[in-house]
């Protein structure tokens, strides 16, 4: 069935939640708090999950938005600095994804995006330098988790 409202509605007159984009990044030690900020966003969030752990099988079930994608990443799976043959160290594989990611989603700028960081200490300090100082996101937009393991 036709209807004439939906006619108007056009990728220019999105609604505003539309416009928000969610940054969400944590770790193993850091899953109760990711999963309680998930549960408090919007059903129709849209964004991405960065999820860094030891081992594949480390990933679980979280609850997320429909809009949104969520990527674990394993550090027994990835190696560490180019051309070095280290392990990846803790943090360094979700700081590269989310460096990855906000040169592709935010080459215009940060935009309305919110992001939400948990986790270790090596992994929200260097992801906060990155969204304010390379990024430009303001402190507002950036929310880290309540608690930061050492």
């Amino acid at each position: 069935m036709y209807r004439p409202e939906h006619a108007t509605h056009t990728a220019t007159t999105a609604h505003h939640d539309d416009r928000v984009q969610f940054l969400i990044v944590g770790d193993e030690s850091s899953l109760p708090e990711l999963e309680a900020e998930l549960a408090l966003l919007p059903l129709c969030a849209r964004g991405r999950v960065f999820v860094e752990v030891e081992h594949p099988e480390d990933a679980v079930a979280l609850a997320i938005p429909m809009r949104m994608t969520i990527t674990w990443l394993a550090r027994s799976r990835r190696s560490g600095r180019p051309g070095t043959g280290e392990l990846c160290a803790k943090g360094e594989a979700a700081t590269r994804a989310v460096r990855a990611w906000t040169a592709e989603m935010l080459c215009d700028g940060p935009g309305e995006t919110r992001a939400i960081i948990s986790g270790g200490f090596a992994l929200v300090s260097e992801i906060r330098e990155h969204l304010a100082i390379e990024v430009g996101m303001s402190n507002e937009a950036v929310t880290v988790a309540s608690s930061v393991s050492h």
